[in-house]
């Protein structure tokens, strides 16, 4: 295939001699001229289609020794003629699940033991009575003991005997400020000094009731009453204070109803 080409180069590179030779001698006419040179255009034009057809053929060349060879068939073996399974090639192994048992030792010994410290026997007489017989005083005897003593002391104010059931109420408050009716012997206490015309004994029971049980239950009517004593005592001022407060503090209530009916019967 490269050979043509390559006669083809001599025969162009010939034919120009030829022409120049014909025109030297002036044997060639014009005619011969022009059909020379078709023909010098028609082989110019045939030498480059079979380059070109060339070059082709070139690449395909190149292209098929690049690519690589195919796969044989594998070869079937007796074996697999027969029927029998064909052995596999590159086969993934398949994975095993293995549990591993725990040793069987006993677990390590943990420090348990701890030491006691007994208290010495002047931090124990602190946690023990001095007096076994005696009830605590939250024990439900001491309690009952307790209310019967504020029932009594409130009798003796409902009997006339004023004076010892002031003193016994003054005394219950004293003695039990914690007592659930601490603030009602303050209060009931002071109703007695009212009846007894002591009036400044009486407002300081009164005040009393009201700084230290604030959320008693005749915390409202010990302010009341000291408004009564304030009223008495020639301090209007302070009685219209004491019925604002109530007002203010305690609306809704029958109290402060009670307050606002007071104020407004004050002179301004």
């Amino acid at each position: 295939m490269l050979k043509r080409p390559f006669m083809l180069w001599r025969l162009i590179a010939a034919v120009p001699l030829c022409t120049l030779a014909a025109c030297a001698t002036g044997s060639a006419t014009q005619a011969e001229l022009a059909s020379l040179r078709a023909e010098i255009r028609a082989l110019r034009e045939q030498q480059a289609r079979v380059s070109e057809k060339v070059e082709r053929m070139e690449r395909s060349a190149s292209v098929l020794s690049a690519r690589p060879a195919s796969p044989k068939a594998p070869v079937e073996t007796p074996a697999s003629a027969a029927g029998a399974p064909a052995p596999r090639t590159h086969e993934v192994p398949s994975l095993t699940v293995v549990k591993l048992k725990p040793k069987a030792e006993p677990a390590p010994a943990l420090p348990v033991q701890v030491d006691v410290a007994e208290p010495d026997s002047d931090q124990m007489e602190m946690f023990v009575s001095s007096a076994p017989d005696e009830a605590p005083a939250s024990s439900p005897m001491n309690t009952a003991l307790l209310d019967a003593e504020f029932e009594q002391a409130v009798s003796a104010l409902r009997t006339g005997n004023v004076e010892t059931g002031v003193v016994r109420l003054q005394a219950f408050a004293e003695q039990n400020p914690r007592h659930a009716h601490a603030d009602n012997a303050l209060y009931f206490s002071g109703l007695g000094l009212i009846g007894l015309k002591d009036l400044d004994g009486a407002s300081r029971l009164f005040e009393r009731l009201i700084s230290n049980y604030p959320a008693g239950d005749a915390v409202l009517d010990g302010m009341l009453r000291l408004a009564e004593c304030r009223l008495k005592l020639k301090q209007p001022e302070d009685a219209r204070a004491l019925y604002t407060r109530v007002i203010t503090q305690f609306p809704g209530t029958a109290a402060a109803t009670q307050a606002e009916q007071r104020l407004a019967s004050l002179s301004p």
